[in-house]
């Protein structure tokens, strides 16, 4: 079954699609929990001008040991206006290697979404996940890549990042750093000042409930650090298991 989730990751990375980071955007991980299923809450807002937020629901599912699909619905908010309806996404994740069984796990994320103005295009994200741990300390980066397709203007594919330092100290309360950036056209990265850096303090926790149930949550404040990057990013997930 592995051998099915190798190709299909393999030939999403043949589209080489991008990332620049919305103030939602969560740092990916690349495990998968067969038979888990989950509704999951995202928001997020930047001091951009206007400033920007966005938020989304989603129900997923673990197919499998190494599957894991979820739909979302994505609502946006810029400056005064209301809160509109923004797009509908398709997430999937690979999980490619056994969990622990070499140094780094190995996952690979594909990401359609298609927003309410055709203008915008079919946005396709793909990318490798890689996790590993030191103790109580574990750490992510992702490296990821995006592309519209069929948008009223034409854009290269882009390349961007996630990383993440969590220090596990206690299963309901965990804290560390979250990071994301974006550094333009993946074969022809923008100059420094252009591109989107931004980073800061993170917690994470798991709070048990009735029926063997839980809920996750996770919350960042970013500080920008590139002239490109909203001076804060405010963002959160809470994650509800069944």
């Amino acid at each position: 079954m592995k051998s099915k989730a190798v190709l299909m990751a393999a030939m999403g990375m043949l589209c080489l699609p991008s990332a620049h980071a919305g103030p939602a955007d969560y740092v990916y991980t690349p495990n998968v929990e067969q038979g888990e299923k989950e509704i999951d809450f995202k928001f997020g807002t930047a001091d951009s001008a206007p400033r920007q937020s966005l938020a989304s629901l989603g129900v997923g599912y673990g197919a499998n040991d190494w599957w894991f699909t979820e739909v979302y619905l994505k609502y946006a908010k810029t400056g005064g206006d209301s809160v509109k309806y923004d797009a509908f996404e398709w997430e999937n994740k690979f999980q490619l290697t056994e969990t622990g069984k070499y140094p780094v796990d190995i996952g690979f994320i594909t990401e359609i979404e298609v927003p309410r103005d055709h203008d915008e295009g079919v946005e396709l994200k793909v990318g490798p996940l890689f996790q590993t741990e030191f103790g109580k300390l574990q750490l992510n980066g992702n490296l990821l890549f995006e592309k519209h397709f069929n948008a009223a203007v034409s854009s290269p594919t882009e390349a961007g990042y996630q990383w993440q330092v969590k220090y596990r100290w206690l299963p309901v309360f965990e804290y560390g750093l979250q990071g994301f950036g974006g550094m333009g056209p993946w074969n022809d990265w923008e100059n420094s000042r252009n591109q989107s850096h931004k980073m800061g303090p993170a917690v994470f926790g798991k709070l048990a409930t009735a029926h063997h149930h839980a809920i996750k949550y996770n919350a960042a404040w970013l500080f920008g650090v590139s002239d490109a990057t909203p001076d804060n990013t405010f963002r959160m997930q809470a994650e509800y298991e069944f």
